[in-house]
């Protein structure tokens, strides 16, 4: 039986049982795993069963599903011990399926790194004594599984036979103590720095004959690797310890775990210099692998004492550690994520109100006039634009603009934008000339070919006049007292700002009527899409502008309402900006 456990939420240590060869993760209550979390989308996951193997899908959910802090972008294998990451909900995946043959495998989807039941399993690497081991002359290896994990199989070198005399590791209740401590420890890591030296105390504690022990790590991808933890039986050595690279990295490349009973005169390390000028007898040396299979680190384990050879069983031990080590390691890096994520979110959160601060406050007070806007990004922050500038002469400007993107960058843009148009405006009486001086300014930075549209209204309620520029937006709407819709100046609209930077706009200038009413957006409520991939469009857009059975002080609600009805929940793609204005 396959399930899924809660390991951070709302409800740690509930569990899911996944008994349908289909199950739906999420907030409905129709759903087989009901995650009872506001962020959780209705629907935001399946996990599907064929055969032994589970697979997890995302459904288009809002806030995206994660395993192993890998974001599911299409339909992903679980195997035993995967985490899988809900918005705030982590949740440990769990299917015992047990293979015909024992065998050890490195990999945080192994806990212990033992895989397999009968008798079989429970002589690991072979025991000692048995002939494959003294005469096969070098390492054995397994075949990759069938789940494709990395299969470890060790070399037991007993080329200089057995004596009566080695020291033998700690007692089996020992052992087993100082494994519940490590494993106690790394349960609590949130910071790796501070548990390594406490790993190796407890590994001395196992391994009574060990000298030194070392956790190396790769800082960085395509970085050396290098100690991050040591430990010395002598107090007096750990200032001055070297490791032996020709160890580390072929238990790094080969992803095996090693044992050799004299490393000295082991013919894999090609009699290595540095572990003669170090003196290793006897070693074991397991690599760490996080979920994915590649290797973190190794942790090595040696001895100088000749008499204190290592075992299969202290190998066996090692193993295990380094899977529980690797398990903490990509707990841990999770956990940094989720750090970084909650900042990022802080500053996108801070981003967002002072992006709703540039925006107006509300509606101007203009007699004989009404307004309505409405503005929504589809990220915490976006680049659509919308601005009420009162200038000289009790005339007003409606502005409404769309930088090419979405998100932080396209947000800045349209910051710095903002404050250019009500300089120009303001200094600028021509606002067609005050539109070459805006798309002037905006050129000289080279913002990579990022370019934005723009419409400026400007009105004169002394004359009731409109002058519209347009430059490279889609055209205004304009509906009659009794319900003609025109589209307005898109004859004289010219190039979208950031094209060329001495491009000279064109006005276009009409009377404004009683119960005239126009009609200003960006292409996120024209190209809105529905769950079967229907765009909203422009005739549609137009159908409703011109609905006389809805007043003009309440057309603009009204079209918000038709276009949010159409879209439903499924998620927004573009920015979204309306404004509407008219004479009453």
């Amino acid at each position: 039986m396959a399930s899924l456990k809660v390991i951070q939420g709302t409800t740690p240590g509930k569990k899911f049982d996944l008994a349908g060869p289909r199950s739906i993760l999420g907030r409905s209550p129709d759903c087989e795993v009901i995650l009872d979390v506001a962020a959780v989308s209705r629907r935001h996951a399946v996990v599907t069963q064929e055969g032994d193997q589970f697979f997890i899908e995302d459904l288009g959910s809002r806030n995206g599903t994660f395993v192993n802090g890998q974001r599911v972008l299409d339909r992903c294998p679980l195997r035993d011990g995967d985490q899988v990451l809900i918005c705030d909900m982590l949740m440990g995946f769990q299917h015992h399926a047990f293979s015909s043959a024992g065998k050890v495998h490195l990999g945080a989807n192994s806990p212990m790194g033992l895989v397999g039941p009968g008798p079989e399993s429970s002589s690991l690497l072979g025991p000692i004594g048995d002939p494959r081991s003294q005469d096969s002359g070098g390492p054995e290896t397994d075949e990759q599984s069938e789940t494709g994990m990395s299969t470890i199989m060790t070399t037991l070198d007993v080329g200089g036979g057995t004596s009566s005399n080695w020291q033998l590791s700690a007692k089996p209740e020992a052992q087993l103590m100082a494994i519940i401590e490590i494993a106690n420890n790394l349960a609590k890591v949130l910071g790796f720095d501070e548990i390594l030296p406490k790993l190796l105390d407890s590994l001395f504690k196992i391994f009574v004959q060990a000298d030194r022990g070392f956790v190396i790590m790769q800082p960085k991808p395509e970085a050396p690797l290098v100690p991050v933890a040591s430990k010395a039986r002598r107090v007096n050595e750990e200032t001055d310890m070297q490791i032996s690279r020709t160890i580390v990295q072929q238990a790094v490349e080969s992803k095996q775990a090693i044992l050799s009973a004299d490393a000295a005169s082991d013919e894999r390390f090609n009699m290595a210099q540095s572990i003669a000028d170090f003196q290793i007898r006897s070693l074991i040396c397991a690599p760490m692998l996080d979920s994915e299979g590649n290797p973190l680190g190794v942790i090595q384990i040696d001895t100088r004492d000749q008499r204190s050879r290592f075992t299969d069983q202290d190998l066996r031990v090692l193993v295990c550690v380094a899977n529980q080590a690797a398990i903490a390691l990509d707990n841990a890096k999770m956990h940094e994520e989720a750090i970084k994520q909650r900042a990022l979110q802080r500053d996108l959160e801070l981003a967002r109100k002072m992006q709703q601060a540039l925006l107006p406050e509300a509606s101007p007070t203009v007699p004989g006039y009404h307004f309505f806007d409405f503005y929504e990004s589809a990220q915490q922050v976006g680049g659509d634009y919308y601005d009420y500038v009162m200038l000289p002469d009790d005339r007003f400007a409606v502005v409404v603009g769309d930088v090419a993107g979405k998100g932080v960058s396209a947000a800045i843009l349209m910051a710095k934008l903002s404050s250019d148009v009500r300089f120009w405006l303001a200094r600028e009486s021509d606002s067609a000339k005050a539109l070459d001086q805006i798309n002037a300014a905006f050129s000289r930075h080279a913002w990579e070919d990022r370019f934005v549209t723009m419409v400026v209204a400007v009105v004169d309620p002394r004359s009731s006049t409109l002058t519209l520029v347009n430059a490279g937006h889609m055209p205004p709407l304009l509906r009659t007292a009794i319900g003609k819709v025109l589209e307005i100046g898109g004859e004289e609209a010219g190039l979208p700002l950031g094209v060329i930077d001495d491009y000279n706009y064109e006005s276009y200038q009409r009377d404004l009527e009683p119960g005239d009413l126009v009609t200003i957006f960006t292409d996120g409520f024209s190209e809105a899409m529905n769950a079967r991939g229907e765009l909203f469009g422009l005739e549609r857009l137009a159908e409703l502008a011109g609905t006389t059975e809805v007043p003009t002080t309440e057309l603009g609600p009204f079209i918000l309402s038709d276009v949010r009805k159409f879209v439903g929940d499924y998620p927004q793609s573009d920015d979204m900006c309306l404004v509407c204005f008219g004479r009453e």
